[in-house]
C-alpha cells in the first residue's frame, strides 16, 4: 500500500520579503494577491512584473505559486480582469487561481488560463451536498470554512466527488461573520469585505446593558497539534495559513511550525519545537475554535486580548512633552515594528524601533504629531527582523536578483458575455419575505424563510405560490434536516426556491421536475459572466446583490441572460455568525462608539446579526423598474421589543459606490 500524499503547507505572502520567508521555511505552496481583484486589498499585495520572478523562483525550489483574485467582479470589470489574468498566464505562471465570483472563473478560462481554480472561502461551500456541483464550474479544490469541527470536514470529504480536492486553515485571524456572508463593512459605508476593503467594525469596542467590551472580536486560529487528525482525511489536501497583512517573521515561523506537526506529527520534540515556532509568530491569543466538536470554543473571549502581537510592555510619561518610555517585557531589535494600544483608541500608532533593547530595558520615543497616546497603554511586537532569518532569506534575495526582468508587453482582452435575455415591459412583482407570514393579510404572492426550528410555522397548505427562501449558510450538522424539509415543501406542491448559495441545488430531490431556482441576494451575484454561469446550471432567475452601487444596478439587467430580483427594502444582515459571546443576549441591542445600533438573533444553527437601521432603495423604485428588474423584495424581520428603531435607513451603497 502507498504512504498517502502529505497535505502541502500553503503560506501567505503580502509582500516579497513574507513571499522569501516562505520559500525560507519550505513552503510547498504560497499564496498571494494582485493589487486589484485581492480579498486582501489592505495588504501591500504585488504588482506582476514583482511576482514573475518570485514565482520563477519558487518553481526553482519545487513550490507553487496560487494567485487569489477572490474579490466582486462588478458588471463592467470583466475586461480589466482578463487583462490582468492574461498577463498573469504569460509572465508568472501560477499553479492555481483562488476566486469566489463565478465571473472570474470564466474569465480566467476566457483569458487562457489552463491551470487549476480553487473556491475561496468567500464563496460558502457549508455543507456536503454542494461539493458535487463544483466540477461542472471547473473547479479542482474547495476551501472549507474556518467554522468547521473536524468531523464535519471528514463529512465534507466523504462527500467530495473524484477529482476535488479540500483546503483547511489551520491557523490565522478569525472573522466573526462567516467568510463570505459578511456586509458589516460595506453597509456603514462601501468598503465591503467581498472587495477586500473591510475595515473590521468587529473589532471596535462596544456597549452592551452598560458594559463594554470587544463582544465580537476573535481570538486567532491555532490548531497546533491537533492538526494530526487532519492527516488521515487524505481529500484535504492543503493546510492553509491566514495572515497575507503580516510580516515575514509571522510567516517564516507558522510554516515552520506546521511542516514539523505535518512532518513529525508523533515526535515529541518536534511538537516542542513547533510550539515555540507558534509562540514567537506574534499573532493574537488563539484557539481551536469548533474544531474539537466534543469540546467546541466559543472565539470571543472580550477578557483575552484580541489585538495581534506579542505583549512589550506599557508607556509611561517621559520628562519632556511628546516623550514615552517603553519599559520592556521582550528584547526589541533594530527594525522591529510595534503597536501601540488598538486601532479605535486615541494615540494608536505603529513605530519602528529605532535601536536594539534588551529585556527589561528602556525604549524612548518622541511623538511630535497627531493624537497623545494614554499613560498606560499596551505595547505589541508585531514584526520583527531578527538576524538569523535575515541571514535565510538573503541567499533567495541574491537568487531573485539574478533573474532577468521581464518586459510587460501590450494585452488585449475582450470577454465573451452571455446573450441577454430579450424581455418586453412587464410588471413587476413585488413581495415581502417572512419568518412568520401572517396568513390572513397575505393574499398574493410572498416570501417565507425555509426554518427547521419552525416548520410547524411554515405555510405548507400555500406551498405552490409561495418564494422559499432557504438561508445563506447551511452547516453539515443541520443539513439532513433541510433535505427532509424541502423534500416536504417540494411534496406539497413547492417549486420557487430562492437559493442562499448556488451549491444548494444538491438539497433537492433528485429527478424532481418542474423547480424554479432563483439566487437569492446572498450569492453575491454582481456580474453578467456569474449570471450565464447560473443559466448554465439551471437558474430561472437570480437576485442582484444590493451592495452594488447605483450605476451597476441600473446596468445589470441589460447584461443579463437570466430575470433579475432586487432586495429594495428591509432588514439586510450585517453578518451570519456561528458563535455569539456569551457575554451577549440575544434581541438586545448592543452600540457602537458611533451610537449605531444591532442585535443577534438565532434562527436554526446560525445567528443574524442586524442594524437598528434599514436599507430602503424604495425611492429608485421608477428608475430599477426601467432598467428591467422583474422582482421586488422587502425582507421583514421581527423587531425585538426592546431594540428601537432608529429613523435613519440605509441606500447602502447606491450614492458612495462599492470600492
Amino acid at each position: 500500500m502507498t504512504e498517502a500524499k502529505k497535505p502541502e503547507i500553503l503560506a501567505p505572502a503580502g509582500d516579497p520579503y513574507s513571499f522569501l520567508a516562505a520559500l525560507a521555511a519550505g513552503a510547498d505552496a504560497v499564496y498571494c494577491g494582485l493589487k486589484h481583484f485581492s480579498a486582501r486589498m489592505l495588504a501591500r499585495n504585488f504588482s506582476i512584473s514583482e511576482l514573475a520572478g518570485l514565482a520563477e523562483l519558487a518553481r526553482s525550489r519545487g513550490a507553487r505559486t496560487y494567485v487569489a483574485i477572490n474579490t466582486l467582479l462588478k458588471p463592467d470589470e470583466a475586461d480589466k480582469a482578463g487583462r490582468l489574468i492574461k498577463r498573469l498566464v504569460a509572465d508568472v505562471g501560477p499553479q492555481a487561481l483562488i476566486v469566489q465570483d463565478l465571473g472570474v472563473a470564466v474569465v480566467a478560462r476566457q483569458a487562457g488560463y489552463k491551470g487549476e481554480l480553487h473556491l475561496s472561502t468567500l464563496a460558502n461551500v457549508s455543507s456536503p451536498t454542494g461539493l458535487a456541483v463544483l466540477p461542472r464550474l471547473s473547479f479542482a479544490r474547495a476551501v472549507l470554512p474556518r467554522e468547521l469541527s473536524v468531523d464535519e470536514m471528514r463529512e465534507m470529504a466523504e462527500a467530495a466527488p473524484e477529482g476535488l480536492s479540500l483546503e483547511a486553515f489551520v491557523h490565522g485571524a478569525l472573522c466573526y461573520n462567516v467568510s463570505g456572508r459578511c456586509y458589516w463593512s460595506s453597509f456603514l459605508g462601501g468598503k465591503s469585505g467581498l472587495r477586500g476593503r473591510c475595515v473590521q467594525p468587529c473589532r471596535r469596542l462596544y456597549d452592551h446593558r452598560g458594559q463594554k467590551g470587544r463582544y465580537f472580536s476573535c481570538q486567532d486560529l491555532s490548531l497546533d497539534v491537533l492538526t494530526k487528525a487532519l492527516l488521515t482525511i487524505p481529500q484535504i489536501t492543503a493546510w492553509k495559513i491566514e495572515g497575507r497583512k503580516k510580516g515575514p517573521h509571522y510567516v517564516y515561523h507558522a510554516v515552520a511550525a506546521y511542516k514539523l506537526l505535518r512532518d513529525a506529527p508523533d515526535d515529541a520534540s518536534a511538537k516542542k519545537m513547533a510550539a515555540s515556532f507558534l509562540e514567537q509568530s506574534l499573532g493574537r491569543a488563539t484557539t481551536n475554535y469548533n474544531f474539537l466538536p466534543q469540546r467546541p470554543k466559543n472565539p470571543v473571549d472580550t477578557k483575552e486580548r484580541t489585538g495581534s502581537g506579542l505583549p512589550a510592555g506599557k508607556l509611561t510619561r517621559g520628562v519632556k512633552p511628546g516623550q514615552w518610555n517603553l519599559s520592556t517585557r521582550v528584547s526589541l531589535q533594530h527594525g522591529d515594528l510595534v503597536r501601540l494600544g488598538a486601532e479605535d483608541e486615541p494615540g494608536h500608532r505603529i513605530v519602528k524601533v529605532s535601536r536594539s533593547v534588551p529585556k527589561g530595558g528602556r525604549l524612548t520615543l518622541t511623538f511630535e504629531d497627531g493624537p497623545r497616546p494614554e499613560s498606560g497603554m499596551p505595547a505589541y511586537l508585531i514584526d520583527r527582523r531578527e538576524p538569523g532569518l535575515l541571514e535565510k532569506i538573503r541567499p533567495l534575495e541574491e537568487a531573485l536578483a539574478k533573474l532577468p526582468e521581464r518586459e510587460a508587453g501590450p494585452v488585449e482582452f475582450a470577454p465573451k458575455l452571455p446573450k441577454p435575455r430579450k424581455a418586453g415591459r412587464v410588471e413587476p412583482l413585488y413581495i415581502s419575505v417572512w419568518r412568520h407570514p401572517d396568513m390572513r393579510k397575505e393574499k398574493g404572492a410572498f416570501g417565507v424563510w425555509v426554518s427547521t426550528k419552525r416548520a410547524h410555522n411554515l405555510p405548507l397548505q400555500r406551498a405552490a405560490t409561495v418564494w422559499w427562501w432557504l438561508p445563506p449558510v447551511i452547516w453539515p450538522d443541520e443539513e439532513s434536516e433541510f433535505v427532509s424539509l424541502i423534500a416536504a415543501i417540494v411534496s406539497r406542491g413547492g417549486k420557487r426556491f430562492v437559493l442562499g448559495a448556488p451549491w444548494q441545488t444538491g438539497l433537492f430531490p433528485a429527478g424532481a421536475k418542474g423547480l424554479e431556482f432563483w439566487a437569492g441576494p446572498f450569492c453575491n451575484i454582481a456580474n453578467p459572466l456569474a449570471l450565464g454561469e447560473l443559466a448554465r446550471l439551471g437558474f430561472t432567475g437570480a437576485f442582484a446583490t444590493p451592495e452594488l452601487a447605483g450605476e451597476d444596478l441600473l446596468a445589470l439587467p441589460a447584461l443579463s441572460p437570466l430575470p433579475l430580483g432586487l432586495v429594495h427594502k428591509g432588514a439586510w444582515p450585517l453578518g451570519l455568525s456561528r458563535v455569539l459571546s456569551g457575554e451577549v443576549k440575544t434581541c438586545l441591542p448592543v452600540i457602537s462608539p458611533k451610537e449605531e445600533g444591532l442585535w443577534a438573533v438565532k434562527y436554526d444553527k446560525t445567528y443574524w446579526l442586524y442594524a437598528n437601521w434599514e436599507m430602503d432603495l424604495y425611492k429608485h423604485r421608477d428608475a430599477l423598474e426601467k432598467a428591467g428588474y422583474a422582482v421586488f423584495v422587502d425582507l421583514r424581520e421581527p423587531l425585538p421589543k426592546d431594540v428601537a428603531r432608529r429613523e435613519r435607513t440605509s441606500h447602502f451603497n447606491w450614492e458612495v459606490g462599492l470600492l
